[in-house]
């Protein structure tokens, strides 16, 4: 391992869980279920169970291995700690080539919420100079900001939820459609590998184990609080949607809580939801920078990135280097890109990460093991299945971009050895 500068334990158990607890909840509400009731209609009920418990058996790896290796990076340091360096380099190109993309995201979803028309672009970019900017200042800021977003993102969830069922009344018969099953079971599976993506905010809880304090108690303990209280509230926003608009509905509109508190008769609260979903991209946001910079800081002191990319600031405890070098690329994407797509290629890479941390877990000790290996080995074919099903051309861009990262790493592994 490296000797380069460690992180400050800064994080308890309340703080871990909402940088967790708002990973996931600002991905999900508002960008997941749209792709999901497009694959499977109302069936994306199902998928809904199915990616809650991948999740769980996925959490559970994570937990158990965090705990183990209380260090920054997650999945990288599991699988290099496990089952060797070209595991940890796959595990960690994943996430970071994945989270990179939905951080792009999450910034043009808050833009499209919060801009106005023909300024989301720049306005996207500035909420990442700024969110990286906090994060600059150190974790606990992070922490804090987190801790802000979250409570106003609930708040406005909770006034959606009740101006949907509390005004005209939504139609109960919209909820099945056509039948759960009317898409058949690929298209369930589809709509669990893209709300998977929803789910996938619980990492951050890992990939921070160098700055948790208690780390063997605290990890576990925030990753099963963040996922439990989401599994509810994805729950009762799916429900909710399907009521209000059925599934072609929420498969029609990019902003479906939006749209369906403004079908109803308390209109009024849209424009509530709209800074709910603002809020909340911002909050997914602020911790993917946080958690891209940890997984990057790891990579880089094992050299499979640039080392200098290992550099910890001096006074905030940071990886500077990193975070701002990541700024740079999501600007760069947000500059290029379309929101479409993002959330089947960060699946792709993320599902990866996470049959990584399984087939980890698997192998470890009866002395670190907290659950059955049974949860292990289902979550682990459960990424295989997911990924399968995931639309093609997410497949197809996520097999080329780790193509790429196979030819960096050996490349320099070839240049190391002529050194």
């Amino acid at each position: 391992m490296s000797n380069s500068p460690a992180l400050a334990r800064r994080l308890g158990t309340f703080d871990a869980s909402l940088i967790g607890l708002g990973s996931m909840i600002g991905a999900g509400v508002f960008a997941a279920f749209t792709p999901a009731a497009a694959a499977a209609g109302s069936g994306l009920l199902v998928g809904l169970v199915v990616a809650a418990f991948v999740a769980f058996c996925n959490a559970t790896s994570s937990a158990q291995l965090a705990a183990a290796y209380p260090t920054s990076g997650g999945t990288y340091i599991y699988g290099r700690e496990r089952l060797g360096p070209w595991s940890g380099f796959l595990a960690g190109w994943g996430f970071v080539i994945g989270k990179t993309a939905s951080a792009a995201a999450m910034a043009m979803t808050f833009a499209a919420y919060a801009a106005p028309q023909g300024w989301e672009r720049p306005v996207a970019i500035a909420a990442v100079v700024v969110l990286t900017a906090v994060n600059y200042h150190g974790v606990t800021r992070t922490a804090g900001l987190t801790r802000v977003l979250v409570i106003g993102v609930l708040a406005a969830l909770a006034i959606a939820v009740a101006a949907v069922w509390g005004g005209s009344g939504p139609d109960f018969g919209n909820i099945v459609g056509e039948g759960l099953l009317a898409h058949g079971w690929y298209g369930i599976l589809q709509s669990s590998g893209l709300l998977f993506f929803a789910f996938a905010g619980y990492a951050r809880i890992a990939t921070m184990g160098e700055e948790v304090r208690e780390p063997k108690r605290t990890i576990p303990r925030a990753i099963s609080i963040a996922l439990g209280i989401t599994i509810v509230i994805y729950a009762v926003i799916a429900v909710t949607l399907l009521a209000a608009l059925g599934p072609e509905g929420v498969a029609a509109t990019p902003t479906p809580l939006a749209d369906a508190v403004s079908a109803g008769s308390l209109a009024w609260a849209a424009p509530v939801v709209r800074v709910g979903a603002a809020v909340a991209s911002l909050g997914a946001l602020l911790a993917l920078i946080a958690g891209l910079g940890r997984t990057s800081l790891a990579m880089a002191r094992e050299h499979d990135l640039p080392h200098w990319f290992a550099a910890v600031h001096p006074k905030y405890k940071v990886p500077h280097r990193a975070e701002m070098t990541l700024a740079v690329v999501i600007c760069l994407i947000i500059a290029v890109a379309d929101l479409r797509g993002a959330i089947g290629f960060s699946s792709f890479g993320v599902l990866l990460y996470y049959l990584v941390a399984n087939i980890a877990a698997y192998t470890q000790p009866a002395q670190d093991r907290r659950y059955p290996k049974a949860l292990q080995v289902t979550g682990a074919l459960a990424c295989v299945v997911l990924v399968a099903t995931l639309p093609p051309v997410s497949v197809g861009l996520g097999l080329l971009m780790f193509v790429v990262g196979v030819g960096f790493r050996l490349l320099r592994l070839r240049r190391r050895s002529e050194s």
